[in-house]
């Protein structure tokens, strides 16, 4: 198949196209003008001009192609530069989705996020979730992928710990370390979006995506040390001062959380993934495997 990619040089998305390239399909990435160099040498991958948030731009990327694979989101707004769930989830998907049902393309994969579900914890998931109904009632054959916490080279959240371990006696964890959540490797995820194509039982379904088993966070720091070959210890931080500091600083880049990822935190990350790992036929992969992998 000719598959357009959105969100394609992202952590993510770099792992999809690598895995829909070992299938065999031919990959077209949507890419602002220049972000393309994100991918480096990618030989086999076209790129078409294009945005999510600008419509009048995306028929003539998804002309020619056979299936969609939407990834477009972000973890945090910016309000003041035009950056927010509503637009970037609800409104990209709603854009995407349309280009696809005018090009007649039948096939379409999207990414979502656990928690996407009625009665949201956050803002994140609310916009989530809106964009699920609006796939799921679109018409088209779909198939969602609702991921846990993402992990693999390069990402956002396993290196600042390891980061943090390498150079700290002591790891500071927010509240008292023992919510859960369910971290999975990024080349799993991505050989769900690449096999779906060519499994029809997925076809029309949603699945939740998570390793093999959930962790309390403190055990994650003690899991990340024990293959870094490190000794550390934790030091939890009061949750009240870190939320006030994130309500008045959340607007600043360099400002590390928002009240958003603190409530999205402590409320947990978990799932059943035994749907997704039957379904595609993939080995679940343990968290200390999946990190030795690449942190050793």
């Amino acid at each position: 198949m000719r598959v357009l990619v959105t969100g394609g040089t992202g952590f993510v998305g770099k792992e999809v196209v690598r895995q829909l390239l070992a299938h065999n399909h031919q990959v077209r990435c949507l890419v602002r003008p220049g972000s393309e160099k994100k991918l480096g040498a990618a030989p086999g991958v076209e790129f078409a001009p294009g945005d999510v948030t600008r419509p009048e731009s995306l028929p003539s990327a998804v002309q020619g192609c056979d299936a969609v694979v939407h990834l477009v989101g972000i973890i945090r707004e910016f309000p003041s530069r035009g950056i927010t769930f509503q637009k970037m989830h609800f409104e990209a998907t709603q854009n995407i989705v349309e280009a696809t049902k005018k090009a007649n393309i039948r096939r379409y994969l999207h990414m979502s996020a656990l928690e996407a579900k009625p009665a949201p914890v956050a803002g994140y998931h609310q916009t989530k979730q809106q964009a699920e109904e609006y796939v799921m009632a679109s018409g088209l054959t779909f198939t969602i992928f609702r991921p846990s916490i993402i992990y693999g080279p390069g990402d956002a959240f396993i290196n600042l710990f390891k980061d943090q371990i390498k150079r700290l006696s002591l790891v500071p964890v927010i509240g008292d370390g023992r919510y859960q959540i369910q971290p999975v490797p990024v080349w799993v995820v991505a050989q769900g979006f690449a096999l779906a194509l060519e499994t029809p039982i997925s076809e029309n379904r949603s699945y939740d995506v998570g390793g093999p088993e959930p962790l309390r966070f403190d055990e994650l720091i003690d899991t990340v040390a024990q293959v870094l070959g490190k000794k550390v210890g934790k030091i939890h931080l009061p949750v009240w001062p870190l939320r006030l500091s994130a309500a008045l600083l959340q607007g600043f880049a360099w400002f590390p959380v928002t009240t958003d990822q603190i409530t999205m935190l402590l409320a947990g990350n978990t799932c059943d993934p035994s749907a997704f790992y039957r379904d595609f036929g993939i080995q679940p992969v343990p968290l200390a495997a999946g990190l030795a992998s690449y942190l050793v």
